[in-house]
């Protein structure tokens, strides 16, 4: 017998049980669906996941101001107000791995326009703030190099201060007060949304840092400073470079612990990275554990198939049919079963993937690498299941087989 009429045996063969053909399938179906909805699903995770850690900052690299011991005492983060404009001007100057640099200080205040106020973030920054955090202004302009050097008092707004104070009324020109002290609205930040922490982006207000320095904090040191790499694979290289430039500059003797950390927000995606991988791995673990099951119930429903047959498969060997000709039938029958139980799963499985995506607005790509993965390894379990009944078929002794009631 050949292979397309072994095929045409075997669809012949399931179409007599239709409904056992279909509820023998549906373990695979569900399998199937499973993995490729929890692969996507996790891939999905890993982008968002991603995109809310690049909207942080263009290869961004964040400079705090360190610790120091004392009697034995170590105090803990920002004790030392070591950081200064002078420092973000030479790591812009001499570390080559580094793209731009803005200083930061940042406090909390009460803000308030008219009969409407709101504590917020005060964010004191220059122009490359917007540059590197990728944060265009939505209405209105950002404040220039003049502003800065001459710590004018004006501001622009996140789309939360924006709202909360002006609802849906145009900021843009109005003065409000921030400790009491009358800012100029310039424009409004576009809308950023949440980090990777739950935190709001657009809750805050950003002025020029000599403005916050002099005027809302009264210092003169920085509270962070904010760099960018040329690109991602010079993140290192950038990190090293502000850590050495920075020892020279503070006078750090060898064997001295520094006195500012940088972080790299390249190792918390690789960390994050890591962690979606292995829970998408873990996903589609437990969901193949479906298919496993699926791919018993196709053995135990051909198993019994052939004891159902068991005087047709009799018949067929005393007319000339090989025990190869058995095999291959009830194996075609097998992997059939299967092969639907896949094709269904897939569509079954995208179609979920796009509706998830639809409702929940989470970004779900349909992975060709989990299709291929998920159909391949249905096909598998169709034959892996189906060669133990088909073998058992294909053994049988044809006078045995014909007596048998």
């Amino acid at each position: 017998m050949d292979f397309f009429a072994s095929v045409r045996v075997a669809l012949r063969a399931l179409r007599k049980n239709k409904l056992r053909s279909l509820l023998t399938v549906l373990g695979v179906v569900i399998g199937v669906c499973a993995v490729i909805t929890l692969v996507n699903m996790g891939s999905g995770a890993q982008i968002s996941i991603e995109k809310a850690i690049s909207g942080l900052g263009t290869n961004l690299l964040i400079i705090f101001p360190g610790s120091v011991t004392k009697g034995g005492i170590r105090t803990g983060y920002g004790t030392v107000t070591s950081l200064t404009a002078d420092d973000a001007e030479a790591i812009l100057g001499e570390c080559p791995a580094v793209q731009m640099v803005t200083p930061v200080v940042s406090s909390a205040a009460q803000v308030v326009f008219q009969n409407q106020n709101w504590g917020t973030s005060i964010f004191g920054t220059d122009l490359d703030y917007q540059r590197i955090k990728n944060w265009p202004v939505e209405r209105g302009e950002f404040f220039t190099l003049q502003d800065v050097k001459a710590a004018t008092k004006v501001c622009v707004l996140g789309r939360t201060v924006a709202e909360k104070l002006f609802g849906g009324q145009n900021p843009v020109g109005h003065v409000i007060r921030i400790k009491r002290i009358p800012f100029r609205v310039l424009g409004v930040l576009s809308p950023k949304g949440q980090t990777a922490f739950g935190q709001d982006q657009d809750d805050t207000i950003v002025v020029p840092y000599t403005t916050a320095q002099k005027r809302l904090m009264g210092i003169t040191h920085l509270t962070m400073v904010m760099a960018s790499a040329v690109s991602l694979d010079l993140m290192t290289d950038a990190q090293e470079q502000i850590r050495d430039l920075l020892r020279h500059r503070h006078q750090i003797k060898e064997g001295q612990d520094d006195d500012f950390t940088v972080r790299n927000l390249a190792d918390l995606t690789a960390v994050f990275s890591t962690i979606t991988r292995i829970l998408t791995l873990l996903l589609g673990s437990i969901a193949s554990i479906s298919l496993l099951v699926g791919g018993i119930g196709i053995m135990n429903i051909m198993l019994v198939s052939v004891t159902e047959r068991t005087r047709e498969i009799g018949i067929r060997m005393s007319v000339g049919a090989k025990s190869r000709d058995i095999l291959l039938q009830f194996l075609f029958e097998a992997v059939l079963l299967s092969l639907m139980g896949g094709f269904i799963g897939i569509v079954l499985g995208i179609g979920l993937t796009s509706s998830i995506s639809y409702f929940t607005g989470w970004p779900t790509p349909v992975s060709f690498y989990a299709i291929l993965i998920a159909f391949i390894f249905a096909t598998g379990v169709g034959i892996f299941f189906g060669l133990y009944p088909a073998r058992k078929a294909s053994r049988m002794n044809p006078i045995d087989a014909l007596r048998y009631e």
